[in-house]
């Protein structure tokens, strides 16, 4: 029995399916990991340098026009067959829920529905001063426009020295201590505090599947590793699972 028959065993009888997704994910659309993104005109910027509260204090037009120029990049792509094998799940499992580190909004975009934006999502906003939200923000403006109670917008995302949204990360770790199954996918294992995450599962005895081309962290204690792109893994496991359930 192959790795994928052995983890589509375990997903034939699974009620609750969790996804922890990160910036392998989006690589394959075509979108470059945050650091890959710093070419052209932001070649000599360290990223730390414009994603910060206190960059954006310092300058905020040039923090603004940074994350604008990454919105407008989205444009260009689409989800990818592991993004569309993922969401194809929910109509065979239960309960499919997506934790991702990905701020690019595609595994809604493919259909997924349940879907928990641990580092928030790059096309919304809220204000700095008092998180009022945000709506219909055009793109190509060269500096934040104002919220109504006079604070500068900026975008919805996680910034480094910020902690992770209270309720995303207390979502994200109930659901994976209630699943009956783990999956990681695209990810490196070491941005924490979403690194951790898999250990919660591995300490309760889950399985965890891990699906990337590259060695992680947690490759040596995971119950499966599929070393492979998640467009080319997910759809073989989608496609093995309905094959199991065509049979019966």
């Amino acid at each position: 029995m192959s790795e994928i028959e052995k983890v589509v065993d375990i997903l034939a009888t699974a009620k609750s399916v969790v996804f922890l997704t990160g910036a392998g994910v989006s690589k394959e659309s075509g979108i470059p990991t945050f650091r890959e993104a710093q070419t052209g005109l932001w070649e000599n910027y360290n990223p730390e340098e414009l994603a910060t509260p206190q960059a954006f204090q310092r300058n905020p037009v040039l923090v603004w026009q940074w994350y604008d120029h990454r919105r407008r990049k989205l444009d260009e792509v689409t989800p990818n067959p592991g993004h569309y094998a993922i969401a194809e799940l929910e109509q065979v499992v239960p309960k499919v829920v997506v934790l991702t580190q990905n701020v690019d909004g595609l595994h809604r975009i493919s259909g997924s529905t349940d879907v928990v934006e641990l580092h928030g999502n790059i096309r919304e906003f809220y204000c700095f001063d008092k998180r009022h939200p945000a709506k219909d923000v055009p793109k190509g403006l060269k500096e934040p426009p104002h919220c109504d109670c006079g604070s500068l917008l900026r975008p919805a995302v996680v910034w480094f020295n910020e902690s992770l949204p209270v309720d995303a990360l207390s979502r994200a770790q109930k659901e994976i201590e209630n699943c009956q199954l783990l999956f990681v996918v695209g990810t490196s294992s070491l941005v924490h505090p979403a690194a951790g995450l898999p250990l919660i599962a591995l300490q309760k005895n889950i399985p965890v599947v891990e699906i990337n081309p590259d060695d992680t962290p947690l490759s040596r204690m995971v119950s499966f590793m599929l070393r492979g792109p998640s467009g080319k893994i997910m759809p073989k496991i989608v496609d093995a699972f309905r094959k199991i359930r065509s049979d019966k």
